[in-house]
């Protein structure tokens, strides 16, 4: 049965969609069977996979409005280790159309009941709001990895993204715990990211990711051309770094299952300052 992850936050720019495309890929390059929901209306991450988003048959609107199984809409794109339920605008329609459904927090859930035991990782690429599809991520997912950038203002929407997710434990999904905080466009020679990313692993300690994503030229070139960093220039540092990042989910993975750890509560707040 595959590990289901949310990918969120709800501050947009820091990477979100740039940690789904090329972590599902450097996993796929593990010899991991691994899936890549896009949930964001955008289809972001549906190109940056090499998926044309303006010509799909069938996408996760599709799915969610019960129009499509998760089987018919899934594709598999030619060069790329990892298969793709993709999207495009129509998914804001669904969105609108949900808001009135019931049972509407559990499409996703159920969508993924067929598909589940094909693949050993699951990543949904949620859109930068806590709306009605973030939600069916959650409540679909075992946990949520939050890529954030060292900054002071990442640190405040931190904060409304752990109430969201401590209500939907408490709700709806008492499995779903914090998978980890990833450091995205890290810039080393910023004095600020420093102190903010000091405050997350003092805050955080085990949860932050020791993998640090830098910012990085190649790793903001490869969606033009449809393609994540691992193929388009495995030597860069991006590439290195997401690489590495696979390595220690897999490591942390192995972990958990040998010591069989319990979900853990999530804090209501995190430190604003720095």
């Amino acid at each position: 049965m595959a590990r289901i992850i949310a990918i969120a936050n709800q501050k947009g720019g820091v990477g979100k969609t740039t940690t789904a495309v090329n972590l599902c890929a450097a996993l796929g390059e593990t010899q991991r069977s691994v899936l890549l929901i896009d949930m964001d209306p955008q289809g972001n991450a549906t190109t940056g996979s090499g998926v044309d988003k303006e010509s799909l048959e069938q996408s996760a609107c599709d799915v969610l409005m019960g129009e499509s199984s998760s089987e018919q809409a899934i594709v598999s794109p030619e060069h790329i280790k990892f298969d793709v339920l993709p999207s495009n605008s129509d998914l804001t329609a669904a969105e609108v159309q949900l808001m009135t459904e019931p049972g509407r927090e559990q499409r996703l859930t159920k969508a993924l009941e067929s598909v589940a035991d094909r693949y050993d990782y699951i990543y949904i690429d949620c859109p930068p709001a806590l709306n009605v599809l973030t939600l069916n991520a959650f409540v679909a997912s075992d946990g949520v990895l939050i890529p954030m950038q060292c900054e002071y203002y990442a640190l405040e929407g931190l904060t409304s993204l752990l109430r969201t997710i401590k209500q939907v434990q408490a709700a709806v999904n008492p499995r779903l715990r914090i998978e980890g905080i990833l450091r995205t466009m890290f810039d080393g020679r910023n004095k600020l990211s420093h102190e903010v990313s000091s405050q997350l692993t003092e805050h955080f300690e085990s949860k932050v990711y020791r993998t640090v994503i830098p910012r990085n030229i190649r790793l903001a070139e490869a969606p033009s051309f449809g393609q994540p960093i691992v193929y388009y220039d495995k030597s860069s540092r991006g590439s290195i770094a997401y690489l590495a990042l696979a390595g220690e989910i897999i490591r942390r993975e192995v972990s958990r299952q040998a010591a069989s750890v319990k979900p853990t509560t999530v804090p209501d707040t995190v430190v604003s300052g720095a």
